[in-house]
Protein backbone atom coordinates (compact mmCIF):
# COMPACT_ATOMS: atom_id res chain seq x y z
CA UNK A 1 0.00 0.00 0.00
CA UNK A 2 1.32 3.44 -0.96
CA UNK A 3 1.84 5.87 1.90
CA UNK A 4 -0.74 8.42 0.77
CA UNK A 5 -3.43 5.71 0.42
CA UNK A 6 -2.59 4.43 3.89
CA UNK A 7 -2.89 7.95 5.34
CA UNK A 8 -6.34 8.29 3.76
CA UNK A 9 -7.43 4.90 5.11
CA UNK A 10 -6.23 5.78 8.60
CA UNK A 11 -7.96 9.17 8.40
CA UNK A 12 -11.26 7.50 7.47
CA UNK A 13 -10.92 4.87 10.19
CA UNK A 14 -10.29 7.39 12.95
CA UNK A 15 -12.90 9.94 11.83
CA UNK A 16 -15.71 7.51 11.01
CA UNK A 17 -15.07 5.50 14.19
CA UNK A 18 -15.16 8.66 16.28
CA UNK A 19 -18.29 9.97 14.55
CA UNK A 20 -20.27 6.73 14.75
CA UNK A 21 -19.05 6.01 18.28
CA UNK A 22 -20.33 9.43 19.34
CA UNK A 23 -23.66 8.94 17.55
CA UNK A 24 -24.19 5.52 19.09
CA UNK A 25 -23.31 6.84 22.57
CA UNK A 26 -25.83 9.68 22.22
CA UNK A 27 -28.54 7.10 21.52
CA UNK A 28 -27.55 5.14 24.60
CA UNK A 29 -25.74 2.40 22.63
CA UNK A 30 -22.22 1.33 23.68
CA UNK A 31 -19.78 3.30 21.53
CA UNK A 32 -17.78 0.17 20.71
CA UNK A 33 -20.65 -0.88 18.44
CA UNK A 34 -20.26 2.38 16.53
CA UNK A 35 -16.61 1.54 15.94
CA UNK A 36 -17.48 -2.00 14.85
CA UNK A 37 -20.10 -0.63 12.47
CA UNK A 38 -17.55 1.85 11.11
CA UNK A 39 -15.47 -1.15 10.01
CA UNK A 40 -18.47 -2.90 8.45
CA UNK A 41 -19.42 0.34 6.65
CA UNK A 42 -15.92 1.08 5.32
CA UNK A 43 -15.08 -2.52 4.50
CA UNK A 44 -16.11 -4.89 1.75
CA UNK A 45 -19.49 -5.55 3.37
CA UNK A 46 -20.92 -2.15 2.30
CA UNK A 47 -18.73 0.58 0.78
CA UNK A 48 -15.58 -1.40 0.04
CA UNK A 49 -13.34 1.63 0.61
CA UNK A 50 -10.80 -0.05 2.89
CA UNK A 51 -9.33 -3.54 2.74
CA UNK A 52 -7.58 -5.01 5.80
CA UNK A 53 -3.81 -5.02 5.29
CA UNK A 54 -0.76 -5.85 7.36
CA UNK A 55 -0.08 -2.26 8.44
CA UNK A 56 -3.63 -1.76 9.71
CA UNK A 57 -3.50 -5.16 11.42
CA UNK A 58 -0.34 -4.11 13.29
CA UNK A 59 -1.95 -0.82 14.37
CA UNK A 60 -5.03 -2.76 15.50
CA UNK A 61 -2.80 -5.13 17.47
CA UNK A 62 -1.19 -2.13 19.16
CA UNK A 63 -4.68 -0.87 19.97
CA UNK A 64 -5.75 -4.06 21.73
CA UNK A 65 -2.51 -4.49 23.71
CA UNK A 66 -2.80 -0.87 24.90
CA UNK A 67 -6.41 -1.48 25.93
CA UNK A 68 -5.39 -4.56 27.93
CA UNK A 69 -2.56 -2.59 29.53
CA UNK A 70 -5.06 0.04 30.64
CA UNK A 71 -7.41 -2.63 31.99
CA UNK A 72 -4.49 -4.21 33.86
CA UNK A 73 -3.55 -0.87 35.41
CA UNK A 74 -7.07 -0.36 36.74
CA UNK A 75 -7.51 -3.93 37.95
CA UNK A 76 -7.63 -4.58 41.67
CA UNK A 77 -5.18 -7.47 41.85
CA UNK A 78 -6.40 -8.68 45.26
CA UNK A 79 -10.01 -8.80 44.10
CA UNK A 80 -8.87 -10.49 40.90
CA UNK A 81 -7.15 -13.20 42.99
CA UNK A 82 -10.18 -13.52 45.29
CA UNK A 83 -12.45 -14.12 42.30
CA UNK A 84 -10.01 -16.62 40.77
CA UNK A 85 -12.06 -19.75 41.53
CA UNK A 86 -15.23 -18.22 40.12
CA UNK A 87 -13.38 -16.96 37.04
CA UNK A 88 -11.92 -20.43 36.51
CA UNK A 89 -15.34 -22.12 36.67
CA UNK A 90 -16.87 -19.61 34.24
CA UNK A 91 -13.92 -19.93 31.85
CA UNK A 92 -13.68 -23.75 31.89
CA UNK A 93 -17.40 -24.27 31.38
CA UNK A 94 -17.35 -21.47 28.80
CA UNK A 95 -14.86 -23.51 26.75
CA UNK A 96 -16.01 -27.09 27.37
CA UNK A 97 -19.75 -26.56 26.79
CA UNK A 98 -19.51 -24.67 23.45
CA UNK A 99 -16.90 -27.14 22.20
CA UNK A 100 -18.97 -30.21 23.12
CA UNK A 101 -22.36 -28.84 22.05
CA UNK A 102 -20.93 -27.29 18.90
CA UNK A 103 -19.13 -30.49 17.89
CA UNK A 104 -22.07 -32.80 18.62
CA UNK A 105 -24.53 -30.55 16.77
CA UNK A 106 -22.28 -30.24 13.72
CA UNK A 107 -21.36 -33.92 13.62
CA UNK A 108 -24.64 -35.65 14.51
CA UNK A 109 -27.37 -33.14 13.63
CA UNK A 110 -25.91 -31.64 10.44
CA UNK A 111 -23.74 -34.60 9.38
CA UNK A 112 -20.50 -32.64 8.98
CA UNK A 113 -17.14 -34.43 8.96
CA UNK A 114 -15.18 -34.96 12.18
CA UNK A 115 -12.54 -32.34 11.27
CA UNK A 116 -15.08 -29.68 10.29
CA UNK A 117 -17.22 -30.37 13.36
CA UNK A 118 -14.17 -30.05 15.62
CA UNK A 119 -13.25 -26.72 14.04
CA UNK A 120 -16.84 -25.44 14.33
CA UNK A 121 -16.89 -26.38 18.02
CA UNK A 122 -13.49 -24.74 18.54
CA UNK A 123 -14.58 -21.53 16.83
CA UNK A 124 -17.61 -20.99 19.05
CA UNK A 125 -15.55 -21.52 22.23
CA UNK A 126 -13.85 -18.16 21.64
CA UNK A 127 -14.46 -15.09 23.82
CA UNK A 128 -13.30 -11.67 22.65
CA UNK A 129 -11.58 -10.26 25.71
CA UNK A 130 -11.16 -6.89 23.95
CA UNK A 131 -14.83 -6.40 23.14
CA UNK A 132 -15.96 -7.72 26.53
CA UNK A 133 -13.72 -5.34 28.47
CA UNK A 134 -14.46 -2.36 26.23
CA UNK A 135 -18.21 -2.86 26.73
CA UNK A 136 -17.71 -3.00 30.50
CA UNK A 137 -15.85 0.31 30.31
CA UNK A 138 -18.53 1.84 28.08
CA UNK A 139 -21.22 1.06 30.66
CA UNK A 140 -18.97 2.00 33.62
CA UNK A 141 -18.75 -1.49 35.10
CA UNK A 142 -14.99 -1.93 34.89
CA UNK A 143 -14.33 -1.54 38.65
CA UNK A 144 -17.13 -3.75 40.01
CA UNK A 145 -16.68 -7.20 41.54
CA UNK A 146 -18.44 -8.60 38.48
CA UNK A 147 -15.78 -7.05 36.25
CA UNK A 148 -13.00 -8.81 38.19
CA UNK A 149 -14.69 -12.18 37.61
CA UNK A 150 -15.21 -11.40 33.94
CA UNK A 151 -11.62 -10.15 33.47
CA UNK A 152 -10.21 -13.27 35.10
CA UNK A 153 -12.53 -15.56 33.13
CA UNK A 154 -11.79 -13.77 29.85
CA UNK A 155 -8.02 -14.05 30.39
CA UNK A 156 -8.27 -17.76 31.28
CA UNK A 157 -10.63 -18.29 28.34
CA UNK A 158 -8.13 -16.64 25.99
CA UNK A 159 -5.31 -18.86 27.24
CA UNK A 160 -7.36 -22.03 26.87
CA UNK A 161 -8.55 -20.83 23.47
CA UNK A 162 -4.99 -20.52 22.15
CA UNK A 163 -4.03 -23.96 23.49
CA UNK A 164 -7.22 -25.43 22.01
CA UNK A 165 -6.50 -23.78 18.66
CA UNK A 166 -3.02 -25.33 18.61
CA UNK A 167 -4.48 -28.79 19.33
CA UNK A 168 -7.34 -28.55 16.80
CA UNK A 169 -5.07 -27.15 14.09
CA UNK A 170 -2.47 -29.90 14.60
CA UNK A 171 -5.18 -32.56 14.56
CA UNK A 172 -6.91 -31.15 11.46
CA UNK A 173 -3.63 -31.05 9.50
CA UNK A 174 -2.04 -34.34 10.59
CA UNK A 175 -5.20 -36.24 11.72
CA UNK A 176 -3.30 -37.20 14.85
CA UNK A 177 -3.58 -35.82 18.38
CA UNK A 178 -0.24 -34.08 19.06
CA UNK A 179 -0.43 -33.84 22.86
CA UNK A 180 3.31 -33.16 23.25
CA UNK A 181 3.12 -29.94 21.21
CA UNK A 182 -0.06 -28.85 22.98
CA UNK A 183 1.39 -29.52 26.44
CA UNK A 184 4.64 -27.70 25.60
CA UNK A 185 2.67 -24.61 24.55
CA UNK A 186 0.52 -24.84 27.69
CA UNK A 187 3.62 -25.16 29.88
CA UNK A 188 5.32 -22.12 28.36
CA UNK A 189 2.15 -20.04 28.65
CA UNK A 190 1.72 -21.03 32.31
CA UNK A 191 5.36 -20.23 33.11
CA UNK A 192 5.01 -16.84 31.44
CA UNK A 193 1.87 -15.98 33.41
CA UNK A 194 3.62 -16.82 36.67
CA UNK A 195 6.84 -14.92 35.95
CA UNK A 196 5.65 -11.98 33.83
CA UNK A 197 3.97 -9.81 36.51
CA UNK A 198 6.99 -10.21 38.80
CA UNK A 199 9.44 -9.28 36.05
CA UNK A 200 7.25 -6.35 35.00
CA UNK A 201 7.10 -5.16 38.62
CA UNK A 202 10.89 -5.23 38.88
CA UNK A 203 11.19 -3.21 35.66
CA UNK A 204 8.54 -0.78 36.88
CA UNK A 205 10.67 -0.13 39.97
CA UNK A 206 13.47 0.99 37.64
CA UNK A 207 11.03 3.31 35.89
CA UNK A 208 10.12 4.73 39.29
CA UNK A 209 13.80 5.18 40.20
CA UNK A 210 14.53 7.43 37.22
CA UNK A 211 11.14 9.13 37.13
CA UNK A 212 11.52 12.90 37.46
CA UNK A 213 15.26 12.85 36.71
CA UNK A 214 14.95 12.91 32.94
CA UNK A 215 15.96 16.02 30.99
CA UNK A 216 14.36 15.03 27.67
CA UNK A 217 10.51 15.26 27.50
CA UNK A 218 8.45 12.13 26.89
CA UNK A 219 10.12 9.79 29.39
CA UNK A 220 6.93 8.14 30.69
CA UNK A 221 5.13 7.35 27.38
CA UNK A 222 8.37 6.17 25.74
CA UNK A 223 9.37 3.86 28.58
CA UNK A 224 5.85 2.54 29.22
CA UNK A 225 5.13 1.76 25.57
CA UNK A 226 8.54 0.08 25.34
CA UNK A 227 7.64 -2.05 28.38
CA UNK A 228 4.27 -2.98 26.88
CA UNK A 229 5.80 -3.95 23.54
CA UNK A 230 8.52 -6.00 25.25
CA UNK A 231 6.00 -8.02 27.23
CA UNK A 232 3.70 -8.42 24.24
CA UNK A 233 6.69 -9.83 22.34
CA UNK A 234 7.69 -12.17 25.18
CA UNK A 235 4.10 -13.36 25.47
CA UNK A 236 3.98 -14.13 21.75
CA UNK A 237 7.34 -15.94 21.92
CA UNK A 238 6.01 -18.47 24.45
CA UNK A 239 2.88 -19.08 22.39
CA UNK A 240 0.47 -16.92 24.39
CA UNK A 241 -1.61 -14.05 22.98
CA UNK A 242 0.36 -10.78 22.94
CA UNK A 243 -2.43 -9.11 24.92
CA UNK A 244 -1.60 -11.23 27.98
CA UNK A 245 1.87 -9.68 28.09
CA UNK A 246 0.49 -6.15 28.04
CA UNK A 247 -2.10 -7.11 30.66
CA UNK A 248 0.70 -8.39 32.91
CA UNK A 249 2.58 -5.11 32.44
CA UNK A 250 -0.56 -3.17 33.38
CA UNK A 251 -1.14 -5.33 36.46
CA UNK A 252 2.45 -4.65 37.60
CA UNK A 253 1.88 -0.88 37.39
CA UNK A 254 -1.51 -0.95 39.10
CA UNK A 255 -2.02 0.64 42.49
CA UNK A 256 -2.76 -2.64 44.23
CA UNK A 257 -0.19 -5.14 42.94
CA UNK A 258 2.34 -5.97 45.66
CA UNK A 259 5.11 -8.52 45.55
CA UNK A 260 5.63 -10.57 48.71
CA UNK A 261 9.40 -10.16 48.80
CA UNK A 262 9.75 -6.40 49.03
CA UNK A 263 7.73 -3.23 49.43
CA UNK A 264 10.66 -1.32 47.93
CA UNK A 265 9.39 -2.39 44.49
CA UNK A 266 6.00 -0.75 44.93
CA UNK A 267 5.36 2.07 42.48
CA UNK A 268 4.03 5.24 44.04
CA UNK A 269 0.76 7.04 43.40
CA UNK A 270 2.42 9.89 41.49
CA UNK A 271 4.00 7.51 38.98
CA UNK A 272 0.67 5.74 38.52
CA UNK A 273 -1.11 9.02 37.81
CA UNK A 274 1.65 10.21 35.45
CA UNK A 275 1.48 6.95 33.52
CA UNK A 276 -2.30 7.21 33.34
CA UNK A 277 -2.26 10.83 32.14
CA UNK A 278 0.47 10.16 29.57
CA UNK A 279 -0.98 6.95 28.17
CA UNK A 280 -4.72 7.73 28.05
CA UNK A 281 -4.60 9.93 24.88
CA UNK A 282 -2.44 7.35 23.09
CA UNK A 283 -4.79 4.53 24.09
CA UNK A 284 -7.82 6.54 22.93
CA UNK A 285 -6.25 6.96 19.48
CA UNK A 286 -5.18 3.36 18.89
CA UNK A 287 -7.99 1.37 20.54
CA UNK A 288 -10.75 2.31 18.03
CA UNK A 289 -8.52 1.06 15.19
CA UNK A 290 -8.75 -2.44 16.66
CA UNK A 291 -12.55 -2.45 16.77
CA UNK A 292 -12.80 -0.98 13.27
CA UNK A 293 -10.51 -3.77 12.06
CA UNK A 294 -12.85 -6.36 13.62
CA UNK A 295 -15.67 -4.79 11.59
CA UNK A 296 -13.52 -4.69 8.44
CA UNK A 297 -12.85 -8.42 8.83
CA UNK A 298 -16.58 -9.25 8.94
CA UNK A 299 -17.34 -9.71 5.25
CA UNK A 300 -21.12 -9.96 4.85
CA UNK A 301 -20.72 -10.77 1.15
CA UNK A 302 -19.75 -14.37 1.89
CA UNK A 303 -23.16 -15.00 3.48
CA UNK A 304 -26.01 -16.39 1.35
CA UNK A 305 -29.02 -15.00 3.18
CA UNK A 306 -31.40 -16.68 0.68
CA UNK A 307 -30.35 -20.19 1.70
CA UNK A 308 -32.75 -22.02 4.03
CA UNK A 309 -30.01 -24.43 5.18
CA UNK A 310 -27.85 -21.42 6.10
CA UNK A 311 -30.59 -20.02 8.35
CA UNK A 312 -31.32 -23.36 10.01
CA UNK A 313 -27.65 -24.06 10.70
CA UNK A 314 -26.84 -20.44 11.58
CA UNK A 315 -29.66 -20.04 14.10
CA UNK A 316 -28.82 -23.42 15.66
CA UNK A 317 -25.22 -22.41 16.32
CA UNK A 318 -26.20 -18.91 17.48
CA UNK A 319 -28.44 -20.55 20.07
CA UNK A 320 -25.61 -22.86 21.13
CA UNK A 321 -23.12 -19.97 21.18
CA UNK A 322 -25.33 -17.94 23.54
CA UNK A 323 -26.57 -20.67 25.86
CA UNK A 324 -23.29 -22.60 26.24
CA UNK A 325 -21.37 -19.49 27.34
CA UNK A 326 -24.19 -18.34 29.57
CA UNK A 327 -24.53 -21.61 31.50
CA UNK A 328 -21.08 -21.33 33.08
CA UNK A 329 -22.09 -18.18 34.97
CA UNK A 330 -24.99 -20.06 36.62
CA UNK A 331 -22.57 -22.35 38.45
CA UNK A 332 -21.06 -19.62 40.66
CA UNK A 333 -22.63 -17.98 43.70
CA UNK A 334 -23.59 -14.30 43.38
CA UNK A 335 -25.61 -11.99 45.61
CA UNK A 336 -28.37 -11.82 43.04
CA UNK A 337 -29.27 -13.64 39.83
CA UNK A 338 -28.82 -10.44 37.83
CA UNK A 339 -25.07 -10.61 38.49
CA UNK A 340 -24.96 -14.13 37.05
CA UNK A 341 -26.82 -12.87 33.99
CA UNK A 342 -24.33 -10.04 33.45
CA UNK A 343 -21.34 -12.38 33.80
CA UNK A 344 -22.91 -14.85 31.40
CA UNK A 345 -23.65 -12.18 28.79
CA UNK A 346 -20.13 -10.74 29.17
CA UNK A 347 -18.60 -14.04 28.02
CA UNK A 348 -20.66 -14.29 24.80
CA UNK A 349 -18.87 -11.93 22.32
CA UNK A 350 -16.68 -13.89 19.86
CA UNK A 351 -15.24 -10.95 17.90
CA UNK A 352 -11.70 -11.16 16.58
CA UNK A 353 -10.88 -14.44 18.35
CA UNK A 354 -13.71 -16.26 16.57
CA UNK A 355 -12.64 -14.67 13.28
CA UNK A 356 -9.09 -15.98 13.76
CA UNK A 357 -10.40 -19.53 14.28
CA UNK A 358 -12.72 -19.34 11.26
CA UNK A 359 -10.11 -17.76 8.99
CA UNK A 360 -7.51 -20.37 9.90
CA UNK A 361 -10.01 -23.10 9.05
CA UNK A 362 -10.82 -21.50 5.69
CA UNK A 363 -7.23 -20.77 4.66
CA UNK A 364 -6.10 -24.33 5.42
CA UNK A 365 -8.99 -25.85 3.48
CA UNK A 366 -10.69 -27.33 6.55
CA UNK A 367 -13.89 -25.24 6.43
CA UNK A 368 -15.97 -25.20 3.20
CA UNK A 369 -17.24 -21.79 2.06
CA UNK A 370 -20.81 -22.37 3.29
CA UNK A 371 -19.68 -23.41 6.79
CA UNK A 372 -17.21 -20.51 6.92
CA UNK A 373 -20.01 -18.09 5.94
CA UNK A 374 -22.27 -19.54 8.63
CA UNK A 375 -19.57 -19.08 11.27
CA UNK A 376 -18.99 -15.47 10.19
CA UNK A 377 -22.72 -14.84 10.69
CA UNK A 378 -22.62 -16.47 14.15
CA UNK A 379 -19.56 -14.39 15.11
CA UNK A 380 -21.26 -11.15 13.97
CA UNK A 381 -24.45 -11.83 15.93
CA UNK A 382 -22.58 -12.92 19.07
CA UNK A 383 -20.41 -9.80 18.86
CA UNK A 384 -23.12 -7.21 18.24
CA UNK A 385 -26.00 -8.42 20.45
CA UNK A 386 -24.31 -8.81 23.91
CA UNK A 387 -23.47 -5.07 24.34
CA UNK A 388 -27.19 -4.26 24.07
CA UNK A 389 -28.05 -6.96 26.61
CA UNK A 390 -25.31 -5.80 29.00
CA UNK A 391 -26.57 -2.24 28.90
CA UNK A 392 -30.08 -3.45 29.68
CA UNK A 393 -29.11 -5.71 32.57
CA UNK A 394 -26.66 -3.24 34.09
CA UNK A 395 -29.63 -1.31 35.48
CA UNK A 396 -30.31 -2.51 38.97
CA UNK A 397 -27.14 -4.61 39.09
CA UNK A 398 -26.11 -5.59 42.62
CA UNK A 399 -22.49 -5.94 43.69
Amino acid sequence: MEAHNFFLSLFLILIVARFLGEIFARFGIPSVLGELFAGILLGSSILGIIEPNEILKILAEIGIILLLFEVGMETDFQRLKDSGAKSFIVAILGVVLPLVFGFLTAYYLFGLSFDISLFVGGTITATSIGITLRVLRDIHMEKTNIAQIVIGAAVIDDIIGIILLVFIYDFSISHEANFNHTLSVAGMVLAFLILAPTLAKVLSSLIHKFHGKDLVPGYIPTIIISLILLFAYLSHMVGAPAILGSFAAGIALSRRFFLPFGAFLNTNEKLHLDVQQSMTPIIQIFTPIFFVMVGLSMDLRVIDFSSLSFWIMGMSFILIAFISKFIGALFIFQKCFRNNVIIGISMIPRGEVGLIFAEMGRVNGILPNDIYAMLIFVIIITTVVPPFLLKKYFKGECV
